[in-house]
């Protein structure tokens, strides 16, 4: 009978922390993804709005200006 060996994971060599450490460093980079793509999905609806009317064209400058400005803190 062959008997099994397990082998231990080996995590990342620029990690040197604590499996709930390296959990929560996954957790907070996908969110940090998804609140990117979240971000780019609202400034494409903004950029693809047609309007003739002035007060509704700077009300979606401004969203544009707002959503460019926390891509931005993002990094």
């Amino acid at each position: 009978m062959a008997t099994s060996q397990q082998q231990p994971v080996k995590q990342s060599s620029n990690f040197s922390g604590s499996a709930s450490d390296l959990r929560k460093q996954q957790v907070d980079k996908a969110h940090h993804a998804r609140k990117l793509q979240e971000l780019n999905l609202k400034k494409e609806f903004i950029l693809t709005q047609r309007t003739s009317n002035p007060g509704r064209r700077a009300a979606l400058e401004a969203a544009l200006a707002h959503i460019e400005a926390e891509i931005q803190a993002l990094g």
